[in-house]
């Protein structure tokens, strides 16, 4: 019995790679574009997180608040730096996923989706949510939408890392 190797079509994971990546390309540069052209209101959110003004005020936490307008808005722009670049590379991975160049379109995304779980998962939930106690405010809580975030990057994540195409080794008969 011989093995014959046939061609393989990659089917519909490239393609379900490719609209996941776009809508968090999409995601994300409404985010960062947003947060350019509307710069005010995010501004309040990370202002009122990093100075924990909306928090229980325990005085074992409080130390760890930074009150500094020129901080907290440095800290802003970097997000929204961090966010244009991520948006950027993501939109980039999306061209390669439609021009099917699979294997760097799948390293491209790599890149953009983890510097959106980098933000939303280390930046939002572990800094803002637990060093700044995020999730003590009533008012001021993304923890939410950040989960929601890392939800759907993490599963396009997944989907861009399953195998497809190839080839087969079906055995002949």
């Amino acid at each position: 019995m011989s093995v014959t190797r046939t061609p393989r079509t990659p089917g519909a994971l490239p393609l379900a790679a490719a609209l996941l990546t776009a809508t968090v390309a999409l995601y994300i540069t409404l985010v960062a574009f947003g947060n350019i052209t509307d710069f005010g209101t995010n501004q309040q959110f990370v202002r009122h997180v990093l100075a924990m003004d909306t928090t229980f005020k325990d005085d074992d936490l409080m130390w760890r608040a930074i009150t500094s307008t020129a901080w907290q808005d440095t800290a802003y722009v970097a997000i929204i730096v961090w966010e244009t670049l991520a948006a950027l590379i993501l939109l980039a991975a999306t061209y390669l996923w439609i021009r099917s160049d699979h294997a760097q379109a799948r390293r491209i995304s790599t890149y953009g989706l983890l510097m959106v779980l980098l933000l939303f998962g280390a930046g939002f939930i572990g800094v803002g949510g637990e060093w700044f106690a995020m999730w003590q405010s009533k008012t001021w809580n993304g923890l939410d939408a950040a989960t929601r975030v890392i939800t759907l990057a993490g599963i396009t994540l997944v989907v861009i890392h399953l195998p497809f195409g190839g080839r087969s080794t079906e055995p002949s008969a």
